[in-house]
């Protein structure tokens, strides 16, 4: 938990666009130093300009990176950049992420390696360069507070079909983040962790193949047919959001405060994520998604099965 953010630093990654601005937006009001990380260079600069106008109102400082989060040399050259100007990092939120769909064996092996890279090693290079730095920090220091938030999705405790490389790589994520948070709870009573996982938030991650690198980009490759309905359904969900991402933010920022470790924008999805647990330890086989509303999985059936 961090009891008072003034004149702390926040690492933020997907900070161009969605939940990352929203944060690093409160954080700038707040009086912190902002590190902004992004792997677009046009939201990136427009987002560094406003933050850095932002923070100088309030005396924080301001840095920014553009880089891609699934390179650990680049994640590390960040890292040591930020730790010689600004020190260890006290709120470090690991919120890059990518979104795929369609059948899960359609799924190509470069979407499997992007999304993968993305979603979690972007999330393990976070964690891997910058708790070290917080550990070192609070050993020095008794008054040092550091937290670290990773950004997963409600697709990390459900599974959602016609979802398959984006709800693999979510869960993986709160995997991670749960054992992050046990792991720190061994070792110090000054940092700890939290996992977000949000349910359909305007926040463009459904337009996220916007910026998949060339190495992973095939232009003989077309989307196949359940990957092209997965799209359209996530654009009219995500669209349709009544949460916004600013909401969001403040979430995040409550849970730091409060030391809480699962964070939802949409609690009442949690019922899914109760039947879900159910079916595991009754030993019964997953319940049919759109049991509550069976128009949408009937006709989603009807699509994938038309010639």
């Amino acid at each position: 938990m961090i009891s008072n953010f003034k004149n702390k630093t926040a690492v933020l990654t997907g900070a161009g666009s969605g939940f990352g601005i929203e944060c690093a937006r409160i954080g700038a009001k707040l009086g912190m130093n902002i590190v902004l990380v992004d792997v677009q260079q046009d939201a990136l600069d427009k987002a560094t300009s406003e933050i850095t106008a932002e923070a100088a109102k309030y005396g924080g400082q301001v840095m920014s990176f553009r880089l891609d989060i699934s390179k650990a040399a680049e994640v590390e050259a960040m890292g040591q950049t930020v730790f010689a100007k600004l020190g260890a990092p006290h709120f470090v939120f690991n919120n890059a992420g990518v979104g795929a769909g369609g059948l899960i064996w359609e799924t190509t092996l470069k979407d499997w390696e992007w999304v993968l890279g993305v979603n979690v090693m972007g999330v393990a290079h976070g964690v891997r360069v910058f708790t070290p730095m917080m550990l070192e920090a609070a050993k020095k220091d008794p008054a040092y507070q550091g937290h670290i938030v990773n950004t997963a999705s409600m697709a990390g405790l459900l599974n959602a079909p016609n979802m398959g490389v984006y709800n693999v790589s979510k869960h993986a994520v709160v995997s991670l983040t749960e054992t992050l948070y046990q792991d720190l709870k061994l070792v110090t009573d000054q940092i700890s962790a939290s996992v977000l996982c949000p349910f359909f938030v305007a926040t463009g991650i459904s337009q996220s193949h916007r910026n998949k690198p060339g190495e992973f980009a095939s232009s003989d490759v077309k989307p196949t047919k359940s990957q092209l309905i997965g799209q359209a359904m996530s654009d009219k969900a995500v669209g349709s959001g009544k949460v916004s991402a600013a909401d969001v933010a403040q979430k995040v920022f409550d849970a730091v405060a409060d030391d809480q470790f699962y964070i939802y924008s949409h609690p009442k999805a949690l019922a899914s994520v109760q039947t879900r647990m159910e079916d595991v330890v009754q030993i019964r086989n997953p319940t049919n998604p759109f049991a509550g509303k069976p128009e949408i999985g009937e006709a989603l059936k009807a699509a994938l099965r038309a010639e």
